[in-house]
């Protein structure tokens, strides 16, 4: 690592906090876009990438050494959200250095997630990336540090078989209603959203004989984009709520921040059901069903906490597959440290590079001028040598700079090569 910083990982995750907590923090794009183009404000905190999805909150950060607590303020302010010491100790978790890589690294390849193999993962961290990027707010170490793990992930997807056969969060939802009511054939459901998981789901639904779905979106084009791709129907959103009190399955996952389905919806739709049991499956992460609902007689209200049951019940061949995958994931991790030790002694070696080549240019333009009437070919062969000096006379340096990088000869040597060379002193950015 880098002399004078660390990398730091603090989140949650399906594991620590229940969905009731995860939803007060997952962010918008914008909202972690807008928040990363003001890390300037925090001194101590270098470069950050944050990753926001129904399961998990985290962020990554390069910080000065010693200074970790500013990564808990800025994740805090952030999700505009106060959190003491007890909220962090009861349901966050934080990784330093090689844990932080090896975290992340777990993560792409979905050995971390509520379904292992699942693929969607890979796809959020890359995005997640890409919006620190755009925001100016990642630098050497997490731009290395990103790269290398999304590349671990497909190289997992592409050397295991722990996708083969993978359930998903939307196949979880659909297995979860037929073990409630059985048969799809004589069953009408409700999808409220038509993002990607109410696709999934839809398409889930279809393999099991499913007749009759409705599909309900804010935005209707969208709506009948998916319904007709499953013979389904659209619903506007005005309309939708009349429907509650005929359809069997309410599966929701909409992108919507507040509940999109209440109590008191619910209450005016059992007067027309007849006694006839109702089911909502809540994917959605903040929650689109408000909890009172599961309090009402006939309801069953289910949550993405839910599922576990469901997913536990595929997991066995793919843990299997997750050892190798484990493996995979401390080959990159040895790896990615050696690379991270190596970057301590990088500037340094690029100043004497510098150096070295600015003295070869000076001294290649002197003897030139001496030399006028040489030939193209000539000067060819004068610019190579004097290339390969400087270059050979630079290798044996570079490989002790190489092995005493990361160990307790790494300080005197940079110390040596200042005064032998009179270069200047590092910043502690470098």
């Amino acid at each position: 690592m880098k002399s004078g910083v660390e990398l730091v990982a603090l989140g949650l995750n399906h594991r620590t906090a229940p969905v009731e907590i995860r939803e007060k923090f997952c962010l918008a794009p914008e909202v972690i876009k807008k928040g990363l183009e003001k890390l300037e404000i925090y001194e101590h905190l270098h470069e950050a990438v944050v990753l926001s999805t129904c399961n998990r909150s985290e962020i990554y950060a390069v910080v000065s050494r010693g200074c970790g607590n500013t990564v808990a303020s800025f994740w805090a302010e952030l999700n505009n959200t106060e959190c003491d010491e007890d909220f962090f100790r009861q349901y966050t978790y934080r990784y330093e250095e090689e844990e932080c890589v090896e975290h992340l690294l777990r993560v792409t390849a979905s050995l971390d997630s509520l379904v292992i193999g699942e693929g969607q993962i890979l796809s959020q961290v890359k995005h997640a990336y890409a919006i620190a990027q755009s925001a100016n707010a990642t630098g050497t170490l997490l731009n290395l540090l990103f790269n290398r793990a999304i590349a671990t992930g497909k190289r997992v997807r592409t050397e295991t078989r722990i996708a083969f056969n993978a359930v998903s969060v939307s196949y979880a939802a659909v297995e979860l209603a037929r073990a409630k009511l059985g048969d799809f054939a004589n069953c009408r459901v409700l999808l409220f959203g038509a993002g990607k998981m109410a696709e999934l789901t839809a398409t889930h639904l279809a393999s099991q004989g499913l007749k009759s779905l409705y599909v309900a979106n804010r935005h209707l084009d969208r709506a009948v984009e998916l319904a007709n791709q499953y013979g389904g129907q659209a619903v506007e959103w005005p309309e939708v709520y009349g429907l509650l009190g005929s359809v069997d399955i309410v599966i929701t996952s909409t992108g919507a921040p507040h509940y999109v389905i209440h109590k008191r919806e619910i209450v005016h739709a059992l007067d027309s059901r007849n006694g006839k049991p109702l089911v909502l499956i809540d994917i959605a992460v903040p929650r689109d069903v408000e909890p009172a609902v599961g309090e009402l007689s006939g309801v069953c209200l289910y949550n993405i906490d839910d599922l576990k049951a469901v997913v536990d019940d595929n997991l066995q061949e793919r843990q299997k597959e997750a050892l190798v995958a484990e493996g995979i994931i401390q080959e990159e991790v040895e790896g990615l440290m050696d690379r991270f030790a190596y970057l301590s002694m990088q500037p340094i070696m690029a100043q004497l590079s510098d150096k070295a080549e600015f003295i070869r240019c000076r001294e290649m333009k002197r003897a030139m001028r001496k030399l006028p009437d040489l030939s193209e070919e000539e000067y060819r062969v004068i610019e190579k040598m004097t290339h390969m000096i400087v270059r050979k006379m630079l290798r044996d340096p570079m490989r002790m700079v190489n092995k005493t990088a990361g160990t307790s000869r790494e300080r005197i040597l940079k110390f040596a090569i200042r005064k032998l060379f009179k270069l200047q002193e590092e910043s502690i950015d470098e």
